[in-house]
């Protein structure tokens, strides 16, 4: 890198920085994990301040919904995986600097692999399982970790495993409850908040590097963008939780992180395999008013709401399909089941109206 470059040349000229600051960003090495909400002006403004070296994380494909807050994408980049679509549109912002990426699911099999190769993590993820598992990686491979949320109208940053600093789970050591917490996809995110805090963690990664002001470990702030302002509580380190960690590390690749979130996995099928599906026990948990009616799969009739009281007349060794109007309920049904002993049990994608859509010639089957 020159000692002078005009693409850097405002922060350059800030006495903190300068151009030997500048040659620390270029020499850094930093992976953010998740190209969405969080992830697109995270990425954005590292790229655009220098950082030598960015990998990207995330196996998702954008969709229009994402189009009101990830402002890396656009109509152009509808199906194309997030990692892959971001590195095209930076390369065009700071065609100067490395991006590497990686259209794939971060597990707890690829994480230290890929951790060890960057010097500081970001977190721009929306799940509990990931988060603790970028986590208890961080630990392991002895990286910070740059943490965000958002939920609403509300944010939260912090820097985790810094200096020795508090951990994630020395501020949470145990996940919610599964189905306690909503996603941004259940109850929305107002649309220049994954920016405002995706901002304010680029800023912790910078200030990390060019060892400037007060980092945040030790702390987490809180941001309300409906009454404009910011609060902030202490974190300690709890050397408990970190010990439980780094004594775990030759099994953390065979951890289920979902199962520790208990996050149940649902097995879902579509209508046409739901009509060759042989000894099969169907459970319609719609309401009786409810239509198309799917006599031809002669249906338990079982609406959700009475569903724990008939679970003894279900048989717990015979395969169970659950159906209902548009596969929302059915999904809930099937948590119920696995809740209480069943084991093979799956719901049918689209419900009701994909049988009745995809209904076969009775006289074949």
């Amino acid at each position: 890198m020159s000692s002078f470059n005009p693409r850097y040349h405002r922060q350059i000229i800030l006495p903190e920085i300068g151009t030997t600051g500048q040659k620390k960003l270029d020499a850094s090495k930093v992976l953010v994990i998740g190209a969405g909400g969080l992830g697109c002006p995270i990425l954005q403004y590292l790229t655009a301040a220098g950082i030598g070296t960015i990998g990207i994380v995330d196996y998702d494909t954008v969709d229009i919904s994402n189009l009101h807050r990830q402002i890396l994408y656009g109509q152009d980049s509808l199906g194309i995986n997030k990692a892959i679509s971001a590195k095209e549109r930076l390369t065009n912002l700071n065609p100067e600097i490395t991006i590497n990426v990686y259209p794939k699911k971060l597990t707890p099999k690829n994480a230290i692999s890929i951790f060890s190769e960057y010097d500081i993590i970001v977190d721009g993820t929306d799940n509990f399982s990931t988060r603790y598992l970028i986590n208890d990686a961080c630990i392991i491979t002895n990286k910070p970790l740059v943490y965000g949320a958002i939920f609403k109208y509300e944010g939260q940053v912090a820097v985790f495993n810094y200096q020795n600093g508090p951990t994630y789970r020395c501020l949470f050591s145990e996940p919610p409850k599964a189905g306690t917490v909503p996603s941004c996809a259940e109850i929305g995110v107002l649309g220049v908040l994954p920016g405002i805090i995706g901002s304010m963690q680029a800023n912790e990664v910078l200030k990390i590097i060019l060892q400037l002001g007060n980092v945040l470990s030790g702390k987490l702030l809180m941001y309300d963008s409906l009454t404009s302002q910011f609060s902030s509580f202490a974190i300690k380190r709890v050397e408990s939780e970190v010990t439980k960690i780094l004594a775990s590390a030759k099994s953390f690749e065979t951890t289920d992180y979902d199962l520790f979130c208990g996050i149940i996995q649902i097995k879902e099928i579509n209508a046409e395999d739901a009509f060759r599906s042989k000894k099969t026990i169907f459970i319609d948990v719609r309401e009786p008013n409810e239509l198309p009616k799917i006599e031809c799969l002669n249906p338990k009739y079982i609406p959700l709401g009475t569903l724990n009281e008939e679970l003894s007349t279900l048989n717990k060794e015979r395969d169970i399909i659950v159906f209902c109007q548009s596969g929302i309920r059915s999904k809930k049904a099937v948590e119920m089941l696995l809740e209480s002993g069943f084991k093979k049990v799956s719901h049918i994608k689209g419900g009701a109206i994909s049988l009745y859509e995809n209904m076969p010639d009775l006289t074949g089957l």
